[in-house]
């Protein structure tokens, strides 16, 4: 019963270790990319995905402000009698 348990303890242990891979360093790659000074902002400097990102941030943003000024003005008027 204990060569089993042993057994099953190592089999995680080998496929944590088998499966670890090659990376290559690319950082000092990404460092110049977003350290030179082209007149882009540092959060548009990914590409389109960030240009996408950024615009539904701010959608998102000014709708929110939007909403809590209308739900504010809403709840502080009187409700009508009928």
């Amino acid at each position: 019963m204990w060569r089993n348990l042993l057994a099953l303890r190592q089999i995680p242990q080998r496929t944590i270790t088998a499966s670890r891979r090659q990376f290559v360093n690319r950082i000092a790659e990404k460092q110049k990319h977003f350290q030179e000074d082209n007149g882009i902002p540092v959060y548009l400097k990914g590409g389109p995905m960030d240009s996408v990102l950024y615009r539904v941030t701010m959608g998102i943003s000014l709708f929110g402000t939007a909403y809590v000024i209308y739900a504010l003005l809403s709840a502080s008027m009187p409700k009508k009698q009928k």
